[in-house]
C-alpha cells in the first residue's frame, strides 16, 4: 500500500515490522506488556491545555467500514502503518485503542511521549442482535492502571426502548466510580440511540446530545475525573453549556466534505470547555488517501497554529 503525501520528504513514518510483532507475540508474550508499561510517559495536557487523539478502537466492535469502503479497516497491517504515520506528525498527542492495537503500537515504539487512551466496552458488536449491550470486553480500570494508560474511554449508548440500557448504565457508573477511586481520568461518549429499521442509529439532534450529556455526567460516585467525548452538531453553543467536564470532540464516519468537516471542528473548538479532538476514520482513511495532509490540518486546528488559519482562509 502506498499512501499519498504532498511532499514525500515529509513522510517520516516507519513501515510496521509486522514480522517482529508476530515473533514477539509467539515467542516472548511477556515482552508485550513490559514494553507498554516501560514506555516514556508525558503529562495528560500540554502547555496549551489541548489534546488531539487519533481513534482506532472501531475494529473491536466489528466496525470496519469507512464511508463506502466496507472493510477499509480490515487490514491490521495497513491500519498500523496509518497510525504510525499519524503518531509521528507534529501536534498529535496520542491514540485511543483496545489492548491489541495499543500493544502493537507499543511494540512498534511509537507510544513514547504520547497520551494513551484505553477503550473499555466494545461488546455491542455492530449489526448484532445484542448491539445495544455495550459490555466491558476490553480494558477495565485495574488493567488501565497496571499498564500505565493515561485515560479510559467508554461508549454510553442510551436506548429508552431497550431495558438492557439499565445494565449498561450500571456498568458504566461502576467504571466511573472505579476510575475516580484510582484517580484515573475516564472519558464518556454518550448518545441517545434508537432502532431504525434493521439497525441502530444515534440521535444527533442538539436536544438529544444535551440529554445524553446530562445522563452521562451523573454517573458514578464522583465526577471529578470524568471527561466527555461528544459529536459536533448544530447549535454547539448549547452543547457547550450542558456540562462543566472537559470535552473532546469526535469525528465519526465522514458524511460531509472534508473542508466542511474541518470548518465545523474549528468553530466548535472555540467554545468553552472544548479541549480538542478524538478522530479516527475520517483522518486515517481520507478520500484522497493523503493521511499526512488530513492529520496536519486537524492538528493545526486543535493547537491553533498558523497552518489552521491559512487553510481556512483558503477555502
Amino acid at each position: 500500500m502506498r499512501l499519498r503525501s504532498r511532499n514525500s520528504s515529509e513522510r517520516r513514518s516507519r513501515v510496521p515490522d509486522i514480522a517482529e510483532i508476530r515473533r514477539i507475540r509467539a515467542e516472548n508474550p511477556a515482552l508485550v506488556g513490559q514494553t507498554l508499561r516501560e514506555r516514556r510517559r508525558r503529562a495528560l495536557l500540554g502547555d496549551d491545555g489541548r489534546l488531539f487523539i487519533i481513534a482506532a478502537d472501531h475494529p473491536a466492535r466489528g466496525s470496519l467500514g469507512v464511508g463506502a469502503r466496507r472493510f477499509a479497516m480490515g487490514s491490521r497491517v495497513a491500519l498500523l502503518e496509518r497510525l504510525a504515520i499519524a503518531l509521528e506528525r507534529p501536534g498529535v498527542d496520542g491514540v485511543l485503542g483496545t489492548p491489541d492495537i495499543i500493544e502493537d503500537l507499543a511494540l512498534l515504539g511509537v507510544l513514547d511521549d504520547k497520551v494513551v487512551v484505553g477503550s473499555m466496552n466494545r461488546g455491542g458488536l455492530q449489526g448484532a442482535a445484542f448491539e445495544m449491550d455495550d459490555r466491558f470486553t476490553a480494558y477495565d480500570v485495574p488493567a488501565l492502571v497496571r499498564d500505565g494508560i493515561d485515560l479510559g474511554k467508554l461508549l454510553l449508548r442510551i436506548n429508552l426502548e431497550d431495558a438492557g440500557t439499565a445494565s449498561v448504565l450500571e456498568g458504566s457508573a461502576a467504571a466511573v466510580s472505579a476510575a475516580a477511586a484510582a484517580q484515573l481520568p475516564i472519558m464518556l461518549e454518550p448518545f441517545m440511540s434508537r432502532r431504525n429499521g434493521d439497525r441502530f442509529v444515534n440521535d444527533l439532534s442538539t436536544d438529544a446530545v444535551i440529554r445524553s450529556i446530562a445522563i452521562a455526567a451523573g454517573l458514578g460516585d464522583s465526577s471529578a475525573y470524568t471527561w466527555l467525548k461528544l459529536p459536533v452538531v448544530a447549535d454547539m453553543e448549547r452543547v457547550a453549556e450542558a456540562a462543566t467536564m472537559p470535552t473532546l470532540l469526535l469525528g465519526g464516519d465522514p458524511v460531509t466534505g472534508q473542508d466542511e468537516t474541518f470548518a465545523s471542528w474549528q468553530h466548535a473548538l472555540t467554545l468553552p470547555g472544548m479541549r480538542g479532538l478524538v478522530v479516527g476514520r475520517s483522518l486515517l482513511y481520507p478520500h484522497d488517501d493523503d493521511v499526512v495532509r488530513a492529520i496536519d490540518i486537524a492538528a493545526s486546528l486543535v493547537h491553533e497554529t498558523v497552518a489552521a488559519r491559512t487553510h481556512m482562509r483558503g477555502r
